[in-house]
């Protein structure tokens, strides 16, 4: 061959033969390219499964899986969220070089995780209403005692602020209960529990403390009802606790009156300026008539007497009151009431009308008996 290079032509043929050859040498390396190509597809990436994931949020978002399910549903969130981070660094990748294979996986671990939370946020929604419902109801009754107790019972401010503030709050709640929001409604519930129930407690400690001298108070009312039965006259028993002035004649109720009492009625009148009725037998000292008080009509009591006046003094002996305190005066039953609350500085305050038949029965020397309440606390709580 090497002979017939250099025959005449031979050169010429040799470079058709090199031309051939580098035409043929791209088309056939883009013949392959192309079907490398063609049997080597660029990825598909996983947009099916992260629009199902997507709608599995969606659709736990609005089962309130933010809410009753935060543990599943953030984890979701989490998965989707790596999911999106790891699709966009394949995308920046040559396209024949990814692999959304991960991606996959978080998204379908996404979806799974959100369908979960789903299933839990409506379990623990019918739970929450229930138990929720459950509160509500029991703080209502607390609330609703509290009122039968202790409407007009003279609490501190602290605990009558918070009663104000606990029956707001469950108002909130039952409102958040019948939107729907159950974790609003149990977190206003349990804020209105605490303030309720130490107030309850509270007042129930104190009636039960106040009604220890019961057995004290008994005696006086007997007391006074066998001597009206004896001396066939009139006697007054005030119960404080039940907010009447009884009537008797003769040892028998004749009239029974609605009272008003000094704002701060519980317990026996210690100082002057406490705003407390006393407690204990009287006699009617003077009686006033218009000309005379600035309230209709009153029958002046015989308070301090020498009881009273005893205890006063043992108080300041021991250390219980100062010593520059003052022994309170001019107790009352009298006229102007009707305000339907306990207004006065520790009288007894009856409507004028009231006041006008009181008044023409009784006289000078007629017992007047004030006690806590007539009747046990047990008996109280029953009626």
């Amino acid at each position: 061959m090497s002979g017939d290079f250099f025959k005449p032509g031979g050169r010429a043929a040799m470079h058709r033969v090199w031309k051939h050859i580098l035409l043929i040498t791209p088309l056939s390396l883009f013949v392959a390219v192309m079907g490398f190509l063609i049997f080597y597809p660029v990825p598909k990436p996983p947009a099916g499964e992260m629009e199902y994931a997507r709608n599995a949020i969606s659709a736990a978002v609005k089962q309130g899986a933010g809410t009753y399910s935060q543990t599943l549903y953030n984890y979701a969130l989490n998965c989707y969220d790596s999911a999106l981070v790891l699709w966009k660094l394949e995308n920046n990748r040559n396209r024949y070089r990814r692999n959304y294979d991960k991606v996959t996986r978080y998204a379908s671990l996404a979806a799974a995780k959100a369908l979960e939370a789903s299933r839990d946020s409506e379990a623990n929604t019918t739970g929450m209403n229930s138990s929720v419902l459950e509160k509500i109801n029991s703080v209502m009754k607390t609330d609703e005692e509290i009122k039968r107790r202790f409407s007009k019972y003279p609490l501190p401010t602290e605990f009558r602020h918070n009663i104000s503030r606990g029956q707001i709050l469950l108002s909130e709640a039952r409102i958040a209960w019948e939107e729907g929001d159950y974790v609003k409604a149990q977190r206003k519930i349990e804020e209105a529990e605490s303030l309720l129930t130490a107030a309850y407690e509270y007042a129930d400690a104190d009636l039960r403390n106040y009604f220890r001298a019961y057995p004290q108070w008994k005696t006086w009312i007997d007391t006074t009802i066998t001597e009206s039965r004896i001396n066939q006259d009139y006697s007054i028993i005030v119960d404080k606790f039940s907010r009447k002035l009884v009537l008797y004649y003769s040892g028998e109720p004749l009239i029974s009156y609605k009272a008003e009492l000094g704002k701060n009625w519980v317990g026996d009148k210690r100082v002057r300026g406490d705003k407390a009725t006393p407690e204990g037998m009287y006699r009617i000292a003077k009686k006033f008539l218009h000309d005379s008080t600035t309230y209709y009509k009153a029958l002046l009591l015989d308070y301090p007497n020498e009881e009273d006046t005893a205890i006063f003094e043992g108080m300041i002996t021991k250390g219980q009151l100062p010593r520059n305190a003052k022994i309170g005066g001019m107790i009352e039953i009298h006229g102007n009431g009707g305000k339907g609350s306990d207004w006065t500085a520790g009288c007894i305050a009856l409507t004028d009308r009231e006041m006008d038949s009181l008044f023409s029965k009784v006289s000078i020397g007629t017992r007047v008996t004030i006690v806590g309440s007539m009747y046990s606390l047990n008996n109280v709580l029953k009626r």
